[in-house]
């Protein structure tokens, strides 16, 4: 009886992970931008053109993990010297900390619809919560891929100086709008 249990149990154990499904995150379709204030007269908005990572989910079991990677030297303003000043050691000193990660295995289901991630952001060696509102998600089989891809929107706030970037505080506000659109291929 016992063993039949375990032979049960294993069962149901490999049925279970056999739903959950691995997407690679696509780059050329991936790019965290933010928002923030400068000096009251204007937000400055930027983004990371290079990122990584693999997107995990069960959508039947509404679970899912995250493990995101960012490449902080691609910083963009759109501006060179912006991004060039961006990079030096007082705003995200990419020498010493030359990715941004976000990590999650906590995916929050309305329904069948996926609309939050509970998970920790860290930049510059600090690693805080910080929560993903996704407020579009859905997946095809993709026409050119010929395999499914997920896609989604996310959004979140946070302040920047609860990770050390201070740079400019007071004058600048150290609110933190970031906005990630996210496409990820499913993996063979």
């Amino acid at each position: 009886m016992k063993k039949q249990l375990i032979i049960a149990t294993l069962l149901a154990a490999s049925a279970t992970s056999a739903i959950a499904a691995t997407y690679n995150i696509d780059p050329s379709h991936t790019f965290p931008s933010f928002e923030a204030d400068h000096m009251g007269l204007s937000t400055w908005r930027g983004k990371f053109d290079k990122t990584s990572g693999t997107v995990t989910m069960d959508r039947a079991a509404k679970t899912g993990a995250l493990d995101v990677t960012i490449q902080a030297d691609s910083i963009n303003f759109g501006f060179e010297k912006m991004n060039s000043h961006a990079k030096n050691a007082d705003m995200f000193n990419v020498e010493k900390f030359p990715t941004i990660t976000y990590k999650s295995n906590n995916f929050k289901f309305e329904g069948d619809q996926l609309v939050g991630v509970e998970g920790e952001l860290t930049m510059l060696g600090v690693t805080k919560p910080v929560s993903l509102k996704v407020d579009r998600f859905k997946c095809i089989m993709h026409p050119r891929y010929k395999r499914e891809v997920c896609g989604a929107n996310a959004i979140a706030e946070f302040k920047r100086s609860d990770f050390g970037l201070n740079y400019g505080l007071p004058a600048f506000a150290p609110e933190v709008r970031l906005a990630i659109q996210i496409e990820a291929i499913k993996a063979d």
